[in-house]
C-alpha cells in the first residue's frame, strides 16, 4: 500500500469504528497523540471505541498535503452524541469542527499520528461543556 492508500484506509476504518482494521495500518510500535491522550495503539483503541460509540464521529477530508514520509490531512469532523460518554448522558446534539491529523509513515504504515481538533467547541456543541 502507498502512504496515501494507508491514510485513506485509516479514514475508512475510523469512520466505520473498525478497530481491527485501524490496528493494521499502524506499525507495532506506533505512537498516537490525540486530544484525549497519547500512547501506543492498545492504549488509544479504547478512546477511539468510546468516541465512535458515544459520538458516532466521522471524518471528511478537506485537504491533504504530502511531504516525504509525512501526510497532513485537514478534516471536517462531525459527531452526534448518541451514547454515554465518561458519565455524561447523551444529548442527541450534533457537532462539526475542523480537525488536523499529521501522519509520519514508515514502510507504508503509520509510525506516528498527531491529531488536533477544537475539542472545546466539539463538547460545547454536543452540550457536554458550557
Amino acid at each position: 500500500m502507498t502512504n496515501q492508500e494507508t491514510v485513506k484506509e485509516y479514514i475508512r476504518a475510523f469512520n466505520a469504528g473498525d478497530i481491527e482494521a485501524l490496528r493494521k495500518v499502524f506499525t507495532p510500535d506506533a505512537l498516537i497523540h490525540g486530544a484525549l491522550g497519547w500512547g501506543q495503539f492498545d492504549q488509544i483503541a479504547p478512546i477511539w471505541t468510546q468516541l465512535h460509540s458515544s459520538f458516532n464521529m466521522k471524518l471528511e477530508v478537506e485537504q491533504t498535503v504530502e511531504s516525504g514520509q509525512d501526510i497532513i490531512v485537514r478534516f471536517t469532523e462531525r459527531g452526534h452524541f448518541v451514547n454515554d460518554f465518561r458519565g455524561q448522558r447523551p444529548t442527541n446534539r450534533t457537532s462539526e469542527v475542523i480537525a488536523i491529523e499529521w501522519f509520519h509513515m514508515e514502510d507504508g504504515l503509520i509510525k506516528r499520528r498527531w491529531g488536533v481538533r477544537d475539542s472545546a467547541s466539539h463538547f460545547k456543541q454536543l452540550g457536554v461543556a458550557t
